[in-house]
């Protein structure tokens, strides 16, 4: 049985995503299909279910993922012993973050680790830091610089790195949002909002704005990435939540100011995210290590 292909079979019966499956093993989803074919022949059964919009495990492919994580794994292992006779580590290390988390963190975390490691390849994937933990749970990465939840599921490793204060930022052009602003008396109803998708951002916002009991929000836009907040922001559409360090390293910055400070809302904690059952992997664990010293 192919590796390559039991991996991208892990990886899809995990996403049930042909299209991130394939871009993310560099293939075309033809390319994964047939894939997933010949296993298929090579079984003697389906392993899928399969229509225009969605795709299933069949009791046959539960199985086969079973046998693909513990196979994997265990590939993983045996890598790791042949080459601990090596005098230095090699391989690909996968980490996701934020376009700001690359910049205002992630230098300091991989510098050590470099020096160490100078062998080990890092490929750095950058998106909306609100998806850090899924991109995680799916295994597309090996660590990622996340936003620990209120509740953490116990299958996930995470190493603290830094306190990150939210703040409410509006824009400073002339615009409707900066009139209702400068009334006496803020009516927060009126007020248009830019939220995240999701994440801790967005629900640290929904419980300050609960607490103060201001009535039912104004949602203007629901934004992927707090970069796009501020840039939204900037242009005068509302008012934003957004991390401090994203605004301050913003290249719109000059264009939004910070509500006064009675508008703080809880930090959240930052911090290198893993899962549990690949922290020992030679290069995740040479990494957690390097941060920890």
């Amino acid at each position: 049985m192919d590796t390559k292909s039991l991996k991208m079979f892990q990886q899809l019966a995990t996403s049930l995503h042909f299209s991130q499956t394939a871009e993310l093993y560099h293939v075309s989803p033809s390319t994964l299909s047939r894939a997933i074919q010949r296993l298929e022949q090579e079984l003697g059964c389906t392993l899928l279910h399969r229509d225009n919009r969605s795709v299933s495990l069949t009791s046959a492919g539960i199985e086969l993922k079973a046998f693909a994580d513990q196979y994997l794994e265990q590939y993983q292992l045996l890598q790791l012993k042949l080459n601990q006779q090596q005098a230095e580590l090699t391989g690909k290390l996968h980490i996701y973050c934020s376009v700001t988390a690359a910049y205002s963190h992630l230098p300091k975390l991989i510098d050590s680790f470099r020096q160490q490691h100078p062998l080990v390849e890092i490929m750095l994937t950058t998106g909306d830091a609100a998806d850090a933990l899924q991109q995680v749970q799916q295994q597309a990465v090996d660590l990622a610089i996340a936003a620990k939840p209120d509740n953490l599921s116990g299958s996930y490793y995470f190493h603290p790195i830094a306190q990150i204060p939210l703040a409410l930022i509006a824009p400073t052009v002339a615009c409707h949002t900066q009139q209702v602003l400068q009334a006496e008396s803020i009516n927060w109803s009126q007020v248009p909002i830019i939220l995240p998708e999701h994440g801790s951002a967005r629900s640290r916002f929904e419980q300050w704005y609960r607490k103060l009991q201001f009535g039912k929000p104004n949602i203007y836009a629901t934004v992927s990435g707090h970069e796009a907040i501020v840039s939204m922001v900037a242009l005068g559409c509302g008012v934003g939540i957004a991390p401090k360090v994203v605004v301050d390293n913003s290249p719109v910055k000059d264009r939004v100011y910070y509500l006064s400070e009675k508008h703080n809302i809880a930090p959240f904690e930052l911090g290198i995210c893993c899962l549990n059952i690949r922290k020992e992997q030679p290069l995740v664990q040479a990494f957690l290590q390097s941060i920890s010293q």
